[in-house]
């Protein structure tokens, strides 16, 4: 049992050691920069514009929309990444799996496009 513990012991000193310098770190900032907030660093930003009412006042849906479609073509250039990296490997078959998987997404964007998903007024 003694010898498991002491397999333990690197990860519990490295753990100490981080902790231990974190608490430096955040102490000697705390100490040793300049406490002076003004009114312009203590305002609260959302979105360009001061807010006016609490919290939980409704969004417009049209904000999800954007959102959604941000998280879209995020994940489309994920799957970019990787596909161009191997497309020696997976040879025609890959090419066009990819160009019918752009296809559908350009598809959908050029209809949420002509539905008017993307105007914001």
């Amino acid at each position: 049992m003694q010898s498991l513990l002491m397999q333990y012991l690197p990860i519990l000193i490295f753990l100490g050691i981080a902790i231990g310098l974190s608490v430096v770190f955040v102490a000697a900032a705390w100490l040793i920069a300049r406490q002076n907030p003004d009114s312009e660093k203590l305002s609260a930003y959302e979105c360009g514009f001061e807010a006016f009412e609490d919290a939980r006042h409704q969004f417009d849906v049209r904000f999800y929309l954007v959102a959604i479609l941000f998280i879209i073509f995020d994940l489309e250039v994920a799957f970019l990444f990787p596909w161009a990296v191997t497309l020696g490997k997976i040879g025609l078959f890959g090419f066009w799996s990819m160009m019918a998987f752009l296809g559908v997404l350009t598809i959908g964007f050029i209809y949420e496009w002509k539905k008017g998903a993307l105007e914001w007024e």
